[in-house]
């Protein structure tokens, strides 16, 4: 007695019937030939996702070995780093090999075909899941990703809308929370905000975190002390001189992560201020530049090395067939308390 066929495996002829070209054109379009029209390209990768082909190449059909790709906007960040020393560390404990990728530029990333491609680049070579650093804009490539059942996990998401997404994160609120407190508790009662961008869930999480606790002191949020701006130094500086000017200055600021601190220390040197005497500063993330600012920072403690092993624990697992067990998940915040804070001044 024989036992049910083999479904047959999808090949490039399948595709090529399916988007009514050649094989030679769907060729050209999976390897991004220039030569191929747009509107092809976009028929082809259609195609690939309606009869489940699935690319092969030597490499990857010979390793035993899965492959992660990981994907960001800026590499030079301290933040991104500490994160990705995570990912590197679990990819390497479960014997999974690491791509690193940039993701496609802003202006063609949120485009079907553009994102469609990039995903299947990553197939293309092996990767079994896609994880995505604070990436901006992510949707187009989240949706190409769910199109091709291979499975997105992003840390700290920025302007998303996808209501599937699996993400990855600290507890910003309370963490921003506590480290408010921690200001009030010195007497402070002008404390400031230099939040994140308006679109990241993280900066919008610390800023309610640094409202509730003004609001639990009974102090009233002044629209005029909170700013929104990148996660930069550039805009911690230029905001810092704005506020530190102004005729009611604050005697505290709470920054949204550890490089808007950084510049709000740099501009209260230029302007003379004393730092913690005229002005306490507190930050966000405990990157490793926090311990050697001057003085240094008291920042609120995110384990970002943490974050980076959860999401290559949660991608393997939806590889493998698992739901996570949250959409959404969160590693608790301490504040680690340094020399930039201090009574308030009378």
């Amino acid at each position: 007695m024989t036992g049910e066929p083999a479904q047959r495996r999808a090949t490039l002829a399948d595709v090529a019937a399916a988007a009514g070209v050649s094989k030679a054109t769907v060729s050209k379009a999976l390897n991004g030939r220039d030569d191929v029209s747009a509107a092809t390209r976009e028929r082809v990768l259609a195609a690939v996702t309606e009869v489940g082909y699935r690319p092969t190449t030597t490499s990857a059909s010979t390793s035993t070995r899965r492959a992660l790709t990981v994907v960001f906007d800026i590499p030079a960040s301290p933040y991104i780093m500490g994160v990705l020393q995570g990912v590197l560390a679990a990819a390497t404990d479960r014997h999974v090999d690491l791509l690193t990728r940039l993701a496609p530029d802003r202006a063609s990333r949120t485009q079907r075909a553009v994102a469609r491609e990039w995903v299947a680049d990553q197939s293309a070579v092996g990767v079994v899941g896609i994880i995505g650093l604070t990436l901006s804009e992510p949707d187009g490539l989240i949706h190409a990703a769910s199109d091709a059942a291979l499975p997105f996990v992003i840390v700290d998401p920025v302007d998303t809308r996808h209501r599937r997404m699996v993400s990855v994160g600290s507890s910003n609120w309370a963490g921003a929370r506590t480290a408010t407190e921690h200001l009030i508790g010195l007497g402070h009662r002008r404390i400031a905000c230099i939040c994140g961008p308006e679109a990241s869930d993280a900066a919008r999480d610390r800023l309610y975190g640094y409202q509730a606790a003004l609001d639990a002191a009974g102090i009233e949020v002044d629209p005029a002390l909170i700013r929104s701006d990148q996660f930069d130094v550039a805009s911690g500086a230029r905001h810092a001189r704005d506020l530190l000017t102004s005729s009611r200055p604050p005697t505290a600021i709470m920054a949204a992560d550890d490089e808007i601190a950084v510049g709000v220390l740099a501009t209260a040197h230029a302007l003379g201020i004393r730092v913690p005497g005229q002005l306490s500063v507190v930050g966000f993330d405990d990157t490793p530049q926090a311990a050697w600012t001057t003085p240094p920072l008291t920042t609120v403690h995110q384990h970002l090395e943490g974050m980076g092993r959860m999401a290559v624990e949660t991608v393997l697992a939806m590889a493998d067939g698992r739901r996570p067990a949250s959409r959404h998940v969160e590693l608790a915040t301490s504040l680690t308390v340094r020399e930039s804070t201090a009574a308030a001044p009378r």
